[in-house]
């Protein structure tokens, strides 16, 4: 890591928290949109989902495009920055209904597919070693942007619902700006000779890689499922034990959240245990917690939260590791569309596994339901598994 990467990487991280604020702006405000837009209250599913599928077609047309490879990666952020802001911030004009907000966090989360793996991209172009701890602030930013949502809610309460749209749309043009100005080429940085759609299809060919890829699957196919139902998880909770008394939105900001500090503390890990041992270890822990949920619910009350703050941690500090891993493997000239096709898979194997368990929260035992996250580390820890069995595992 050089002196100028040292330098650097704060303003990364700034840039990147602040423009992913967008993501879940539209959740704070529902109350807000249901009273003024005659948007339906039942909408919020949607309105997650709408800024889901955006951020999956988006990263699909980012890495068809070979976007990041073939421009400046601060101008793609920039600009990605600047239309998130004014699609976030469409929400504002008059007329407004249902359909035309569904399509503005459409249209947020398209160009937030050009500021979240594209940051990963900038930072790897900067990082040649100590990627791990690099991308560990990096996701550890989107992390609590990811919690906000249990926490902003205390805000919306005096503010008025368009300053908040406002001040969110303000936030990702400063992000942007702050990237297009501050952040120059990075000195491991290779521009695409040449367009090459063949590129698209030939990244899965290498192992490395996609072992990385596959584990970094597996650990999608458990976390957005996780951050999706932890207050489910706490709600069952108080249905087994009645006489408990439960702060959900605080509780939920807390358990999540706390993956933050974990991103940080997995990459200074990595340097000492190599990014792939790390990310094999924090995949198992967390599929054991997720073996482990039907008996967390009998625990009291204290040992239960610990239990979730402590699969909150090991959930998520794999994340910033694999992206490493993916980025490390990848051929130099398309790493930026190896980050973003990976992520926008990523994303949709988060839909399924969150469909999945939103149906059998209807039709199965609560208790149990958790248990279905566990094939997502089981089936990335196989993938990580070297061939011979005698073989060192690669750091």
């Amino acid at each position: 890591m050089t002196k100028t990467s040292f330098h650097i990487l704060p303003v990364i991280v700034t840039a990147q928290f602040l423009c992913t604020s967008l993501w879940f702006a539209g959740n704070a405000i529902l109350p807000d949109l249901v009273l003024h837009l005659q948007v339906p209250a039942t909408a919020l599913v949607h309105m997650t989902s709408a800024v889901q599928f955006g951020f999956i077609t988006g990263t699909l047309t980012y890495a068809v495009l070979l976007i990041t490879d073939r421009f400046l990666p601060s101008h793609v952020f920039f600009w990605s920055s600047l239309l998130a802001a004014f699609a976030n911030l469409g929400i504002v004009l008059s007329g407004n209904g249902i359909v035309q907000v569904l399509l503005l966090r459409f249209l947020t989360g398209f160009f937030l597919a050009g500021i979240y793996p594209v940051g990963m991209k900038i930072a790897s172009d900067y990082f040649e070693k100590g990627l791990g701890k690099a991308l560990g602030f990096l996701v550890g930013a989107l992390v609590v942007g990811t919690a906000l949502p249990h926490a902003v809610k205390s805000l919306t309460g005096f503010l008025h619902w368009k300053t908040v749209l406002y001040i969110t749309s303000g936030f990702s043009v400063a992000g942007g700006t702050f990237m297009l100005f501050f952040v120059p080429a990075g000195p491991f940085q290779q521009k695409m000779q040449s367009f090459k759609y063949s590129a698209v299809f030939s990244i899965f060919k290498n192992r490395p890689f996609r072992s990385a890829v596959l584990g970094y699957f597996g650990h999608m196919w458990e976390l957005y499922a996780f951050w999706a139902f932890v207050p489910f998880l706490l709600i069952t909770y108080k249905h087994v034990h009645p006489d408990v008394n439960l702060n959900i939105s605080l509780l939920s900001f807390y358990i999540i959240a706390g993956g933050g500090l974990a991103c940080v503390a997995g990459g200074y890990l990595s340097q000492i245990f190599g990014a792939k041992k790390t990310a094999f270890v924090s995949l198992f822990l967390s599929g054991c917690c997720c073996l482990l949920s039907p008996l967390a619910f009998y625990l009291p009350p204290v040992p239960f939260i610990i239990f979730l703050i402590f699969w909150g941690l090991v959930v998520i500090a794999d994340s910033p590791l694999f992206s490493s891993l993916v980025a490390r493997n990848a051929d130099i000239q398309i790493k930026g569309t190896a980050l973003t096709r990976v992520t926008c898979i990523g994303f949709t194997i988060t839909i399924a596994s969150i469909e999945l368990l939103n149906y059998l929260s209807v039709y199965a035992d609560p208790r149990y339901i958790f248990l279905v996250l566990a094939i997502g580390p089981a089936a990335g820890l196989l993938c990580m598994l070297p061939v011979h069995p005698k073989k060192v595992m690669q750091k």
